[in-house]
């Protein structure tokens, strides 16, 4: 039979580290309870700003709520490189759990500021082809996944309803961000196209509203402006208020139709647009978001693809003279009347 000091100091070990156990577990569950996720946001682009708003908006319906298990530290800029590589130095230095991008070049800078570290970068509104943002789509690769913005095959999806819309144009104005490392694929595949369709592309690469606007000058002043329309592909240039509007003025006073990127702007808004819905784009990206943030490397996350959204504004197209086939109209995912 046990002494009773014997039983007792036994039975006080037994209870001890079941006590040490409990607190153990306890103390993880407690960690993992209180665990905040800290995401940087690099909104990069005006014109897709609401990305913010379509990831946190993703996040909440899985189950994030702001200042309880996440914390945003969104950063906006418009088209800026210096700030795109300072606002990436703020969230390396605090070591955030994961980066969100928006557009292109702020994905693409991203992606050089976190290569030494061990930070998860999704990305939104970004177009990869010849990017070196990825390996590939199945397998980006790295630190890296999101969803990409389908540019070339938007690009040549803008030109096909804009000959729809202007069967006899010839000559298309095709204006861009000068350097723009997007441009390129987009420009590739345009060219074969517009040859099948028998026009011509006139491009003209410029950095600012005062190139726009002196070369729209000089065409109206030579008496033969030399243009049948003018499409706008994926790029900021023709997006930001100032150059568009300088663009849409000439458009509007020569009768000269335009379009690509919808933007609505009161009386000089263009005749359609091909995009998709930055806000639906950057909800899927909350979706890899969350897969990286349980654990799973960025890099084996295949990347998505965002869908296309037509919209056709039917008022603009009549002050512009034009007839909107049957079949534009039954494509259309938006109709502006």
């Amino acid at each position: 039979m046990l002494d009773k000091k014997v039983f007792y100091g036994r039975m006080w070990a037994l209870i001890s580290s079941v006590m040490i156990v409990a607190l153990l577990l306890s103390g993880c569950g407690q960690s993992q309870e209180s665990k905040v996720y800290r995401v940087g946001i690099l909104s990069g682009l005006n014109f897709v700003a609401d990305s913010t708003d379509g990831f946190k908006a993703g996040m909440t319906e899985l189950g994030y709520v702001e200042g309880e298990n996440i914390s945003y530290d969104v950063q906006v800029t418009d088209f800026d490189m210096e700030a795109y590589r300072s606002i990436l130095q703020k969230f390396v230095a605090d070591d955030v759990d994961l980066i969100v991008a928006f557009p292109t070049e702020a994905t693409i800078e991203d992606k050089a500021a976190t290569q030494e570290t061990d930070i998860p970068v999704v990305f939104t509104f970004a177009l990869i082809e010849g990017m070196g943002i990825v390996n590939s789509i199945r397998e980006p690769g790295g630190n890296i996944t999101g969803v990409r913005y389908p540019g070339p095959d938007f690009a040549v999806k803008r030109l096909e309803v804009l000959l729809e819309l202007v069967p006899d144009a010839k000559n298309i104005w095709l204006p861009y961000q000068r350097g723009y490392p997007i441009v390129p694929p987009q420009l590739e595949q345009l060219h074969t196209a517009a040859k099948t369709a028998g026009v011509t592309l006139i491009e003209f690469p410029a950095d600012n509203a005062a190139e726009l606007q002196a070369e729209l000058d000089a065409r109206a002043k030579s008496g033969d402006i030399g243009i049948d329309a003018i499409l706008m592909v994926v790029e900021p240039l023709t997006v930001t208020p100032e150059n568009y509007a300088v663009i849409a003025q000439f458009a509007y006073q020569n009768n000269i139709p335009f379009g690509g990127a919808y933007v609505p702007a009161g009386e000089l808004t263009d005749v359609f647009g091909v995009d998709v819905i930055s806000f639906d784009s950057a909800k899927d990206a909350a979706t890899l978001a969350d897969k990286v943030l349980k654990g799973t490397p960025a890099g084996t996350i295949p990347v998505a693809s965002a869908g296309s959204f037509l919209t056709i504004d039917y008022k603009v197209a009549q002050i512009f003279g034009l007839t909107v086939p049957e079949g534009l109209l039954k494509q259309a995912d938006n109709i502006v009347r």
